[in-house]
Parts: structure tokens; C-alpha cells; sequence
């Protein structure tokens, strides 16, 4: 067998080595391409800005009089449409590359083009978690406990917009991201032995751990405190990152206000 990239060696899709005993795949996903081009991308912004760049350049041609030629307006196209191409081919790579794995005990995000990173969440280890729907399409966020932290450069495009000092893992621009809540919220409720009734998952949401604002927040409500427990370890090779962090509190699947996410 001629192998065609590197996911191809994986042991499971998706993640570096086969599953230990007793845990299994409760949910797999990728992002949207096109999803994740508008949201991480900006491309529909930047299209609508260069096509006014287009039109002043345009009239600023037509008011100099005499027979203006279309060379200026023509290079400025064609570099319009390589910037759009090229971000474009980079959003729909960094979906193709990336795969979101849930098991019965932790989040997997394989992320990466040309370097593939895999971080490796345990459930147990998740404060919060946080549904936002938008466009078609749902972005799952993760905040995680300890002083610890994931870089936000390591993580982009899979990052929550703006939330910067301490970064949150996102499963971005999700299809089907409302059955990747659910599935979320079960497997934690399964593995700590919460009842899933809905009187304790009200319970959970009242909760001072639960963080329920806005996406355009920046940073409020983040950048307090860090918590007193350094138990965790960070340890990564050339072909996976996995994070480990300390034990933590319950975490719920919220829903943010649909709003614009940068």
C-alpha cells in the first residue's frame, strides 16, 4: 500500500494510538470547510471589502478623464482573487486535516497541515463547555481547569474568537453540532456517574463554573485568577501534542445567544 499522507499510519482515525480497553468513540467529526473559511477566514468580509476597494479605485480611474486604461483595475482583480484563493484553499486544508474525536473519557483534536498536532482532553479536565450556533453551523468550546494552558497560535483556527489569555480548544463550525453536545454532555454524565435527569443538569448550569456569556466577550470574565492546582503535564513528539490536565469540576454543553463570531 502506497500511503498518500500521514493520517494514513494513525492507529484509529483520528487519534495517535489504538484506544486502551473499555474506552470507545461515542462521537467523530470534522469541520466545515466553507463554515470555517466565513468564520476563521473572514472570507465574505474581505470579499465585500475588496470589492469596494474595487469600486473606489474604479472611480477614482473614471474621474482622471481621457481613455483610462483597465491595467490597474485588472492587477488589482488579480490580486483579489489569488488573497481570496489562497485563503480559501488554506480554510478548506485545515478542515480536511483536522478530525474531533469524543470517547467515553476525553476529547481528541487532531489539528494541523503540515505539522499534526493531536490534544488530548480528558473529560474530567473540561470546566465548561459552551455551544454557540451560527451561519449552519455550531462551535463547541472548551474551558479547562489550572494554570496551564494551551497556546492560542498552537490552536487557531481551532480556538474561541478573542478569548486570548487563556485559550479555549473549540470544535469549530460543526454540522451536526447540537448531536455533538449531546454526546459530550452524556459521556461526562456517564463517566463522573451525574444523573442526566433534567433537574441536576439545572443543577450543573446554576453553577459559578458555568461561564455563560457572549462569544464577543473579550476576554471578560477569562483572564481572573488561575487555579491553585499545578498537577499537569505537557508532553508532545513530531507527530502529536497531548495535553493532560488536573482534575476539575462538571461540565455542561451550554448555548450562547446567536451573534457574530470573529
Amino acid at each position: 500500500m502506497k500511503p498518500t499522507h500521514e493520517h494514513e499510519f494513525e492507529a484509529q482515525l483520528g487519534l495517535p494510538e489504538k484506544l486502551p480497553k473499555g474506552e470507545f468513540i461515542v462521537w467523530q467529526g470534522t469541520p466545515d470547510w466553507w463554515a470555517l473559511g466565513v468564520d476563521a477566514f473572514h472570507l465574505k468580509s474581505l470579499g465585500l471589502y475588496f470589492v469596494l476597494m474595487l469600486v473606489l479605485q474604479a472611480s477614482y480611474l473614471s474621474e482622471q478623464g481621457g481613455d483610462w486604461s483597465m491595467k490597474p483595475m485588472l492587477m488589482t482583480f488579480s490580486l483579489i482573487v489569488l488573497t481570496l484563493g489562497s485563503l480559501a484553499a488554506w480554510a478548506y486544508m485545515s478542515a480536511k486535516a483536522s478530525m474531533y474525536t469524543i470517547t467515553n473519557k476525553r476529547v481528541v483534536m487532531r489539528i494541523g497541515i503540515v505539522f499534526s498536532v493531536t490534544f488530548n482532553l480528558p473529560l474530567q479536565q473540561i470546566v465548561s463547555a459552551q455551544e454557540l450556533h451560527k451561519r449552519g453551523s455550531s462551535d463547541i468550546s472548551l474551558k479547562l481547569k489550572g494554570s496551564d494552558r494551551i497556546a492560542w497560535l498552537h490552536l487557531w483556527p481551532h480556538a474561541r474568537p478573542w478569548v486570548l489569555n487563556q485559550p479555549e480548544p473549540t470544535l469549530r463550525c460543526l454540522k451536526d453540532g447540537q448531536v455533538c453536545a449531546e454526546h459530550l454532555k452524556s459521556a461526562w454524565t456517564q463517566l463522573n456517574g451525574v444523573k442526566s435527569s433534567e433537574e441536576e443538569l439545572m443543577q450543573i448550569t446554576a453553577t459559578p463554573n458555568i461561564n455563560s456569556d457572549n462569544y464577543s466577550d473579550h476576554n471578560s470574565g477569562h483572564n481572573s485568577g488561575h487555579n491553585s492546582d499545578n498537577n499537569s503535564n505537557i508532553h508532545a513528539n513530531s507527530h502529536s501534542h497531548h495535553q493532560s490536565l488536573p482534575k476539575t469540576s462538571p461540565v455542561l454543553v451550554q448555548k450562547a445567544p446567536e451573534t457574530a463570531c470573529a
